[in-house]
C-alpha cells in the first residue's frame, strides 16, 4: 500500500502554525532565492528541514518568479545607492524651489534662506566633526598643556570682565536707572551663594558661562535689529500656526462658543500643540534640536551630559516629561545632577502651555526668548546652589541616547499626543477653578478680618504688592509699577503662572484700549517695559532662584522700541475711539503750555478724558 502512494506527495506541516502564523509566501520566495524547494515525505520523516536542495530540473513556478527575485536582489544590493539618488533629487528640487522663491521675492523668502543656512551649518559641522574630528584633536593635543589652559581661561575671564564693565559704563551713561538691575543681579547671586550646599566647590566657570549665554542671547534678541526681527517673526509665525486650532475647535464646539468661552478658546490650543510636539518627537526633530542646544551648553559651561540634556529638553516639554528623556540614566546620576534636572523643570514652561499664554495676548517673542534663555541660567544657578562634589558617569554625550517615544508610525504619534494632552487640559481647567475660587475665598476672609481693625480692602494681592515690591524693584521695574508687578509675582509663586498671565493680559488689554492709567488709587495698567519684564518673570514653573537673575539681565538690555507717534496729526484727525497712543498724546497735550496744541486737538482729548483744561 505504501508503494501505491504517489511519489513526492507533499504535506502541510503544522509546525509553523504551532509557532504562530507565518507568511508562507515570503518563505517560499526566500527558499527559491536560496535554491531550495519543498522536500518529500522521507525528508520530513527523518526530522529534517521541510526544504531541500533544488533538483536540477527547473520548476515552472521558479521560472515565473525569477524576474521578481532578481529585481528584489538588485534592490537589496543597491539600497544605499537608491537612498543617495533620492536624497540628491530632493536636495536638487529644494535648491531649485529656493532659487525661484528668492528671484520672485527675496524679502518674502528671507526666512527660508536663514533656516536653510542654519540647517546647512549644523550639517557641515557634523560632517567635519566625523571626518576631521580625530585629526584636529591630534593637532591640538600638544597645545592642551595644563598651564596654557589656565592662562587661556584667565585671559578669557578678564576680557569678559572688561567687556562687561565697558558695557555698563557706555550703556548706563544714558540710562543710569539700569544700574538698579545690575545691583539686583549681584544681590540675587549673593543670596544664592549664601544658601549654597558647598561654598568652596562652586564652579564659577559654570555660573559665569550660564549668565553669559543668557546675556548674549538677550543682547541678540533685544538690542540688535536682526535678533529682534527674527524673534518677532518667530512669534508671529507661532501665532499664525496656533490660529489653525480654531478650525477644529469651531467644528467640535461651534464658532460662537469658541469666540466667547475661555475653555473652548484656549484649552484646545494645548491639545493641538501637544499633538504637534508628539509628531516632532517621532520624526526626531526635537531630539536633534535638544542635542545641539545641550552640546553648546555642555561645551561652554562644563556640565554633565544627562543634566544638560534634561535642561535643554525643558525648553520644549514640561518638568515631568523632560526627565523621561534621560530615564535610563536617572538611577546613576549624582545628587547635584538631580538638583539640576529639577531646577531646569521649575525654571521653564512647557511648550504646550506656551500656546495658551500667547492666546491670552502675551507677547509671543518675549515668551519664546524667555523660555530659551531660562535654560542656561537655570543650569548655572543650580550649580551655584548645589555644586558637584561626586564623580559623574556622564561626562560625554557619546554614550547618552535620547528616547523617541513608543509610537510606531506618524498617525499614532499624532493621536497619542492629542490623547495625552486631555489629562493636561483637564488639569488646567480643574486648577483654574480651584485656585480662582480659593483666591476669592482668601480675599473675602482677609477683607473681613481687615475691616475689624479698620484696614479696608485687605486682600492677598495687596499683601503681595508690599512683600514682593523689593523683588520687583531689583528686577528693574519702575517704583510706580512695582505694586502691580509684585502682585502678579505673588500670584505666580503662591498660585500658578497660568492665573498670573491671565491677570497680566487684563492689564495689557486695558493699556491698549486707552483706559486712564489711574482710577482713584488703583493703577489700571503698567508700562510696556514693565509688561515685558513681567512676561519674562512669570515664564517658569514657580522657582524663585532663577527669576531675579534672568530679569535683572533683561532689564539692562531692554530699550523701548516702536515708531514715534505724531500726536499733532493723530489728534487733528477724526478719532472714533480711544487707544494707548491717543492716551499718550492727550497727556502731552494737557501738560503742554505752547500754542502748538490746537483747540481741535484738545476737544478730541476732552471727549475721552476728564481734565482741568476741559472745564
Amino acid at each position: 500500500m505504501e508503494g501505491n502512494s504517489p511519489k513526492g506527495r507533499e504535506f502541510i506541516s503544522l509546525t509553523p502554525v504551532a509557532n504562530g502564523l507565518e507568511n508562507m509566501g515570503a518563505e517560499l520566495l526566500e527558499s527559491l532565492e536560496e535554491g531550495r524547494t519543498p522536500g518529500n515525505d522521507s525528508s520530513r520523516a527523518e526530522g529534517g528541514d521541510i526544504w531541500t536542495e533544488a533538483s536540477p530540473e527547473p520548476l515552472s513556478g521558479r521560472r515565473s518568479l525569477q524576474p521578481a527575485l532578481r529585481a528584489r536582489r538588485f534592490c537589496r544590493e543597491h539600497t544605499q545607492l537608491f537612498r543617495w539618488i533620492c536624497t540628491g533629487l530632493l536636495c536638487t528640487a529644494f535648491a531649485a524651489f529656493l532659487l525661484v522663491a528668492g528671484l520672485l521675492d527675496f524679502q518674502r523668502a528671507l526666512a527660508l534662506f536663514v533656516l536653510t543656512g542654519v540647517v546647512l551649518a549644523f550639517l557641515a559641522h557634523s560632517l567635519l566633526k566625523r571626518l576631521l574630528g580625530p585629526k584636529l584633536l591630534r593637532c591640538f593635543k600638544p597645545l592642551g598643556h595644563c598651564r596654557l589652559n589656565v592662562w587661556f581661561e584667565r585671559t578669557l575671564a578678564l576680557a569678559a570682565f572688561l567687556g562687561l564693565v565697558s558695557w555698563l559704563v557706555l550703556d548706563t551713561s544714558q540710562r543710569p536707572e539700569q544700574l538698579v538691575s545690575f545691583a539686583g543681579i549681584c544681590v540675587f547671586i549673593c543670596l544664592l551663594f549664601a544658601c549654597s550646599k558647598h561654598h568652596r566647590t562652586v564652579s564659577w566657570r559654570t555660573v559665569a558661562w550660564g549668565l553669559g549665554l543668557q546675556f548674549a542671547l538677550g543682547l541678540f534678541v533685544i538690542r540688535t535689529e536682526p535678533g529682534f526681527i527674527a524673534f518677532q517673526w518667530m512669534g508671529n509665525q507661532v501665532q499664525i500656526f496656533l490660529s489653525y486650532t480654531d478650525v477644529g475647535s469651531s467644528f467640535v464646539f461651534g464658532e460662537a462658543m469658541v469666540k466667547g468661552v475661555f475653555a473652548f478658546q484656549v484649552l484646545p490650543i494645548v491639545i493641538f500643540f501637544s499633538c504637534v510636539m508628539s509628531v516632532l518627537y517621532y520624526v526626531g526633530l526635537m531630539q536633534w534640536v535638544i542635542q545641539k542646544i545641550s552640546w553648546l551648553m555642555q561645551a561652554t559651561m562644563g556640565t554633565m551630559a544627562t543634566e544638560t540634556l534634561s535642561v535643554a529638553g525643558n525648553i520644549f516639554v514640561s518638568q515631568t516629561e523632560a526627565p523621561l528623556l534621560i530615564r535610563p540614566y536617572l538611577a546613576d546620576m549624582t545628587r547635584s545632577e538631580i538638583h539640576a534636572v529639577m531646577t531646569g523643570g521649575y525654571a521653564t514652561i512647557a511648550g504646550s502651555l506656551l500656546g495658551a499664554y500667547i492666546s491670552f495676548g502675551i507677547d509671543a517673542a518675549s515668551l519664546i526668548a524667555a523660555s530659551v534663555m531660562a535654560a542656561p541660567c537655570a543650569l548655572a544657578l543650580s550649580k551655584l546652589v548645589y555644586p558637584e562634589v561626586e564623580e559623574s558617569k556622564f561626562r560625554s554625550l557619546e554614550g547618552v541616547k535620547l528616547t523617541g517615544g513608543d509610537a510606531q508610525n506618524l498617525l499614532e504619534a499624532a493621536s497619542s499626543g492629542a490623547a495625552v494632552s486631555v489629562k493636561l487640559v483637564a488639569n488646567i481647567g480643574a486648577n483654574l477653578i480651584a485656585f480662582l475660587a480659593l483666591l476669592a475665598f482668601v480675599n473675602a476672609a482677609l477683607s473681613w478680618l481687615g475691616a475689624m481693625v479698620g484696614v479696608q480692602e485687605l486682600s492677598f494681592q495687596l499683601i503681595c504688592s508690599y512683600v514682593l515690591r523689593p523683588v520687583a524693584f531689583l528686577m528693574g521695574v519702575t517704583w510706580e509699577d512695582c505694586p502691580v508687578v509684585a502682585e502678579l509675582l505673588g500670584i505666580k509663586l503662591f498660585l500658578n503662572e497660568f492665573v498670573a498671565y491671565q491677570g497680566l493680559s487684563q492689564y495689557k488689554q486695558r493699556r491698549l484700549a486707552g483706559v486712564e492709567e489711574w482710577v482713584g488709587t488703583k493703577k489700571q495698567w503698567i508700562s510696556v517695559r514693565a509688561e515685558i519684564l513681567t512676561t519674562f518673570a512669570l515664564c517658569g514653573f514657580a522657582n524663585f532662584s532663577s527669576i531675579g537673575i534672568m530679569l535683572g539681565g533683561l532689564r539692562i538690555l531692554y530699550v523701548p522700541r516702536g515708531a514715534e507717534v505724531d500726536c499733532t496729526s493723530l489728534l487733528n484727525t477724526t478719532v472714533s475711539s480711544s487707544s494707548f497712543e491717543v492716551y499718550q498724546c492727550c497727556c502731552e497735550a494737557f501738560r503742554s503750555t505752547s500754542a502748538e496744541v490746537s483747540r481741535g486737538a484738545l476737544d478730541t482729548c476732552c471727549r475721552f478724558y476728564n481734565h482741568t483744561t476741559c472745564a
